[in-house]
């Protein structure tokens, strides 16, 4: 089952990557880059409402040039009997040019998402993530985006993903676009973006992890590497 599932989600990050790149700004794709995030969430007492959200501070290189900075927050609701959490929420991202610029523009997003956990026994367990979003670009008219997120942990040590763990991280999501005229006679493809994530995971308390690893994203134009360290914590 395990060779399966890791097998799917390297067929799918190959199915969507885009055959030709065609480089329309000047990003150098063989610069490592660095993604360092937050991630949290929280219930009100006893009741299937809460609250999630994270920060993620992107960097075309290792940490001085500015990809994107990404806070996100939004209510959650926990369906009673099965394992879905649903959640509407917002965003503020402002990204960065590549380079010596220090250019940036802003986009305003709100988002919906359901999320499905589903367990294959002891040491795989698998979320399903499926987020509809309408953004606002600086220069763009309105747009709206699909994504669906395969994410998967494999405990190695007998203990999950809580204190003491040692897990291993995959995810595979593909973005789609909703809308392919964004104004002022451009267009978008319908493919947006596709990433492709291996981490190994610490649990350093039952509610609280951190993840290593390295993600491939894949945009119309090419591909990137980037390093990834995040922190994932509940209270």
């Amino acid at each position: 089952m395990l060779r399966v599932f890791i097998g799917a989600l390297v067929l799918a990050a190959a199915m969507l990557s885009p055959g030709a790149a065609r480089a329309q700004t000047p990003v150098d794709w063989d610069q490592l880059g660095a993604w360092y995030m937050l991630f949290w969430s929280t219930r009100f007492d006893d009741s299937s409402v809460g609250l999630q959200g994270d920060v993620q501070h992107r960097n075309w290189d290792a940490g001085t040039d500015l990809e994107q900075l990404l806070i996100r927050g939004g209510l959650t609701y926990a369906l009673p009997g099965a394992p879905v959490l649903v959640t509407g929420g917002v965003a503020h991202i402002t990204s960065g040019a590549f380079g010596d610029s220090d250019e940036t523009s802003a986009e305003r997003r709100l988002y919906q998402e359901a999320l499905i956990r589903q367990s294959l026994g002891p040491v795989v367990s698998l979320r399903h993530r499926y987020r509809y979003e309408q953004r606002w670009v600086d220069g763009q008219d309105f747009r709206t985006r699909f994504r669906y997120a395969l994410f998967g942990d494999v405990a190695l040590n007998g203990r999950g993903t809580g204190n003491g763990s040692i897990y291993l991280a995959l995810y595979n999501e593909v973005f789609v676009n909703g809308e392919l005229e964004i104004g002022r006679g451009r267009t978008a493809e319908r493919f947006d973006r596709n990433r492709f994530y291996t981490a190994l995971g610490f649990g350093v308390s039952d509610r609280s992890q951190v993840q290593a690893g390295y993600m491939i994203q894949t945009v119309p134009d090419g591909s990137k590497g980037q390093i990834q360290i995040s922190f994932h914590t509940s209270f």
